[in-house]
C-alpha cells in the first residue's frame, strides 16, 4: 500500500470509522484488530466478509450479542512457558479467560441452527474445560493463589494460622503483663519485615530485651520482638518459604500444561479475536441502519440515499449517485459549503469500508466496486515551512495522482485546478481529467469552473451533478442532482445578503456575455428541474394514495369473501337441518302408510283413515314448504314477450315445468303439467323462453321427486352411467317416491361392468328398512345387470 494511499485513507476517514468500530468490540484484541483492519481489492475476500458480517447481524438478531470479554493475547506468555518459565498468576488468568471465553462462544451456536459461513470459526474453537477449571480453582486474583490448589499447600497454611496464633497468644501475655505494660506505647500486636513486634517507647527500648526491626518517622516507638517469640517468629517464617516454594512449584506446574496446549490457545485467540472483530461489524452496521452492498469489480457504483457515516444521522442528507456505466466520470459543481466535499468523501468512504467487509448506509441494492487504490486530493495541505502554496500542495498530490493511477483506481478531485489562474486552472484540471480518464480510472472531481461544465456536456462517458442550493434561504439542500450543472449562485447570495445594488449591476456588466447566457441557460434548466421534481413528487404522493386505496379495496373485497363464505357456510348448516327434518317426516310418514295399510285391512273406519291422510299430507307441505324457503332464488331476467299458448312455463311455487293449454279472460293460464290440468295466476308462472311443450319423462332418474308425483310413477329406475355416489342417491329418491306410490315391487337397472355399481346397490337396500327383500334378476329381466327390490 503506497505511501498516497495511506494519505487517502486518512482524508478519507476510515480511521475514524475504524475507531467507531473498535468500541462495538467487546476484547481488547479485537480492538486492536479493528484498528488495523485495511482494504483489500480482492472480490472474492470482500464477498466472503461481508457474508460474514450479515451472519453474524442475523446471529445477533435471534440470539443477542455475544461477550468477548476476557481475550487477552497471550503468545508471548505461551512462548516463555514452552521454553520451561513459569507464568505469573495474571498470566495463567488470561489464558484461562481464552479457553472460558472459547467455551462460551463456541456453545453460541447450537448444531440445530441454520448453516452460515461463520460455522468454521466456531467449529475451529476448542476448549479445555480441564484447564481452565485447575487455573481458575487454584488461582483466586492476580496475587491469591487458593489453599485447595495442593494439600501440601493447604497443610502448611494450616500450620501457618497454628504458629501465627501462637505467636499472638505468646506477645499478648507480654502486653498484658503489668511489667512490661508501662514500656509500651499501645497494648497492640503488629507486624514488621514479616516478624510479629509490639510498639516499645524509644526512651524504655533497652527495658523490653528484644530484637528492633523498625523505628515510627518520628523516633518515638521502636518495633521490638520480644526475645520469649523469636523461635515462634522463626518456625512462622520457615512455614511461609515453605509456602512460597509450593506456590512457584503450582504455579510452573500450571505453566507446563498450559505450554502443552500452546497451540489450541493460540488457535482459540485468533479466532476469538476474527468473530470479536466480525460481530462487531454487526453492531455497527446496526448503528447505522447499514446493509451490505452488491459488489462488482468492473469499475460499477450505484450508490441509493448512502448517508456519509459520521454525520449526525438525524441531519444528513441522502444522496443517490451512480458511476462507471454510462459514463466513467463525474464533475460536480455548485456553491461553497454545498456539500461538494462530503459527496467526494462519500463515494470514497463507502467503498473502502465495503473493502473491509463492513455494510455500508445506503439502501439495499446498492453497489459498489473493488479497487487497488483510491487515491484522493482532498483538503489543503500549504506549508510555510515547506514554502507551499495551496496550488503547490495540490499539484504535489496531483502528480503522485497521475503517476499511480490505472485503470483499477478511484480518484477523487476536491476543487481541482483551485489557486491559481482560473483559465489556467481550468485548462489544467481539464487536461488531468482526461489524462486519468485514458488509463481507466473512474474519476469524481469538484470544481467552479464553467469549462469543465461545458467539458462535462461536451464530452461522452462524463456527465455533470450539482449539490442544491436554496436562493430563498441562502442555505444548500445537500442535495445532489445528476445531470444539472451546478451555479456559483454569486449575485443571488450577494443581492440576498445586502450588497446594494449598483455594485451587482456594474459587475452583472462585467461578465462576459457568452458566460452570462451560459448562467442563464442553467438557471432555466434549475427552473425546469424544479417544476419537473414538483411533478415527479405530486405524481408520487398520487401513486402512493393509488395503492393505499387499492390495499383498501382488497381488504374490502377480502372482508367481503369471508362474510359471503360465512353465510354460506350458514346456509348450508340450515339446508341440512332442513333435509334432516325432510328425511324424518319421510320416515314418520312410512311408519304412519304402513299403520294406515294395516288399519285399512283391519277396519272400515275410513273417516279416521281420511284424518290421518290429511295430517299426513299437511305435514309433509310443511316440510316442503321449510325446503323451498331455504333454497335461494335464483334472479331471472324479465321475459322478452307475453305469454302465449303453446309456451312452455315454470311453476315457481312447484318447481316444475308445464305447457300453456289457454290464456283465460281474467288473465290466468291453463296448464298441462303431466297428466295433471291446473289453473294459475301471471305471477306463479315464469315464461321459459326459446323452448319446447314440456313432455314428460318418466322413467328417467334424472326427474326430481316432486315431477314423479306429477306423473304415472316408473316401476324401475335407471343408475347406468352414473358414479357410485350420484347412483346412491338417485335410488333413495326413488326409493322414497315409489313407497309413497304404494309400489310393492321396483327394478333397480346397474348393469354389469365390474359390480362395483351392483354391491353399492345391493349395500343401500340392505340399509333401507322399507325394503323387504331383493335378487337379481333373472333371464328376461335382465339378470346379473339388474337388481328386484321387494317393499314391506
Amino acid at each position: 500500500m503506497s505511501e498516497l494511499y495511506e494519505k487517502s485513507l486518512l482524508k478519507l476517514e476510515l480511521d475514524q470509522v475504524l475507531q467507531l468500530l473498535s468500541q462495538c468490540a467487546g476484547s481488547e484484541g479485537g480492538k486492536a484488530a479493528c484498528l488495523a483492519l485495511r482494504p483489500t481489492s480482492d472480490l472474492e475476500e470482500v464477498e466472503l466478509l461481508l457474508n460474514q458480517t450479515t451472519a453474524a447481524s442475523d446471529l445477533c438478531t435471534r440470539k443477542g450479542n455475544p461477550v468477548f470479554g476476557d481475550v487477552t493475547d497471550c503468545s508471548a506468555s505461551l512462548e516463555r512457558a514452552d521454553r520451561g518459565g513459569c507464568l505469573q498468576p495474571v498470566e495463567l488468568l488470561r489464558i484461562a479467560g481464552i479457553l472460558r471465553c472459547a467455551r462460551n462462544i463456541k456453545s453460541y451456536v447450537a448444531e440445530d441452527d441454520p448453516k452460515t459461513v461463520l460455522d468454521a470459526l466456531f467449529q475451529a474453537l476448542t476448549p479445555n474445560k480441564y484447564l481452565e477449571d485447575k487455573i481458575f480453582g487454584a488461582i483466586l486474583s492476580e496475587e491469591e493463589i487458593a489453599d485447595n490448589a495442593s494439600p501440601e499447600l493447604a497443610d502448611i497454611r494450616r500450620h501457618m494460622r497454628i504458629q501465627s496464633g501462637k505467636i499472638r497468644d505468646s506477645l499478648q501475655k507480654v502486653i498484658s503483663s503489668p511489667a512490661y505494660s508501662k514500656f509500651l506505647r499501645e497494648p497492640i500486636i503488629t507486624i514488621r519485615q514479616g516478624r510479629y513486634v509490639v510498639p516499645v517507647k524509644s526512651e524504655c527500648k533497652n527495658d523490653v530485651p528484644g530484637l528492633v526491626h523498625d523505628v515510627s518517622a518520628t523516633g518515638s516507638t521502636y518495633f521490638v520482638e520480644p526475645l520469649s517469640a523469636v523461635n515462634a517468629n522463626n518456625a512462622l517464617r520457615e512455614l511461609e518459604l515453605k509456602e512460597k516454594k509450593e506456590i512457584e512449584r503450582i504455579l510452573a506446574e500450571l505453566s507446563s500444561e498450559a505450554a502443552a496446549y500452546r497451540e489450541a490457545i493460540d488457535l482459540n485467540y485468533r479466532m476469538l479475536v476474527q468473530l470479536d472483530v466480525i460481530f462487531a461489524k454487526a453492531k455497527l452496521a446496526y448503528r447505522m441502519r447499514a446493509w451490505a452492498p452488491v459488489m462488482n469489480d468492473q469499475g460499477q457504483v450505484s450508490l441509493r440515499n448512502a448517508r456519509h457515516p459520521l454525520i449526525d444521522p438525524q441531519t444528513v442528507v441522502p444522496i443517490s449517485v451512480s458511476l462507471g456505466t454510462d459514463f466513467d466520470t463525474m464533475i460536480i459543481t455548485g456553491p461553497n459549503t454545498g456539500g461538494k466535499t462530503v459527496t467526494l468523501k462519500t463515494i470514497g468512504l463507502l467503498t473502502l469500508m465495503a473493502e473491509c467487509g463492513l455494510h455500508v448506509p445506503a439502501g439495499d441494492g446498492s453497489k459498489l466496486s473493488t479497487f487497488d487504490a483510491i487515491l484522493a486530493d482532498i483538503g489543503d495541505e500549504q506549508s510555510i515551512a515547506q514554502s507551499l502554496s495551496t496550488f503547490s500542495s495540490h499539484m504535489r498530490t496531483i502528480v503522485d495522482v497521475v503517476a499511480q493511477c490505472d485503470g483499477r483506481t478511484l480518484v477523487l478531485f476536491d476543487e481541482l485546478g483551485a489557486g491559481t489562474d482560473p483559465a489556467e486552472g481550468a485548462a489544467l484540471a481539464t487536461a488531468i481529467i482526461e489524462y486519468c480518464r485514458k488509463l481507466g480510472s473512474r474519476v469524481v472531481a469538484t470544481t467552479h469552473y464553467a469549462e469543465l461544465k461545458l467539458y462535462a456536456m461536451r464530452t461522452a462517458g462524463v456527465i455533470n451533478a450539482s449539490c442544491e442550493f436554496d436562493v430563498d434561504t441562502l442555505r444548500p439542500t445537500y442535495r445532489l442532482l445528476i445531470g444539472i450543472p451546478g451555479k456559483s449562485n454569486a449575485f443571488a447570495i450577494s443581492r440576498k445578503l445586502g450588497l446594494p445594488e449598483e455594485i451587482l449591476k456594474e459587475a452583472d456588466d462585467l461578465v462576459d456575455k457568452s458566460d452570462k447566457d451560459f448562467e442563464d441557460v442553467l438557471s432555466q434548466l434549475e427552473q425546469q428541474r424544479q417544476q419537473m421534481e414538483s411533478a415527479r413528487q405530486e405524481a408520487e404522493r398520487l401513486k402512493q394514495e393509488t395503492a393505499q386505496i387499492k390495499q383498501q379495496s382488497e381488504q374490502y373485497q377480502q372482508q367481503l369473501q369471508k362474510e359471503k363464505e360465512k353465510a354460506m357456510e350458514s346456509a348450508r348448516r340450515e339446508a341440512q337441518h332442513i333435509i334432516d327434518e325432510a328425511r324424518a317426516a319421510a320416515n314418520l310418514a312410512s311408519e304412519e302408510l304402513k299403520a294406515m295399510r294395516k288399519q285399512l285391512a283391519d277396519s272400515a273406519d275410513t273417516t279416521g283413515l281420511n284424518q290421518r291422510q290429511t295430517e299426513l299430507r299437511r305435514n309433509l307441505n310443511e316440510v316442503e314448504d321449510k325446503l323451498r324457503a331455504s333454497q335461494p332464488q335464483k334472479e331471472r331476467p324479465k321475459p322478452t314477450r307475453s305469454i302465449l299458448v303453446g309456451d312452455t312455463v315454470e311453476l315457481l311455487k312447484l318447481g316444475t315445468k308445464a305447457s300453456v293449454l289457454a290464456v283465460n279472460k281474467d288473465g290466468t293460464y291453463q296448464l298441462q303439467a303431466g297428466i295433471l290440468k291446473l289453473t294459475a295466476k301471471p305471477e306463479e308462472v315464469y315464461l321459459l323462453e326459446n323452448e319446447n311443450p314440456y313432455k314428460a319423462k318418466g322413467g328417467h332418474p334424472a326427474h326430481s321427486g316432486r315431477e314423479m308425483k306429477m306423473t304415472a310413477m316408473p316401476t324401475e329406475v335407471d343408475l347406468r352411467g352414473m358414479d357410485t355416489v350420484e347412483a346412491i342417491c338417485v335410488l333413495e329418491r326413488y326409493l322414497d317416491e315409489a313407497m309413497r306410490a304404494n309400489l310393492t315391487t321396483v327394478r333397480i337397472i346397474h348393469g354389469k361392468g365390474t359390480g362395483a355399481l351392483r354391491a353399492a346397490v345391493q349395500q343401500a337396500l340392505k340399509k333401507n328398512k322399507f325394503i323387504k327383500s331383493f335378487r337379481l334378476g333373472v333371464y328376461g329381466e335382465g339378470e346379473d345387470g339388474v337388481t328386484i327390490a321387494e317393499f314391506r
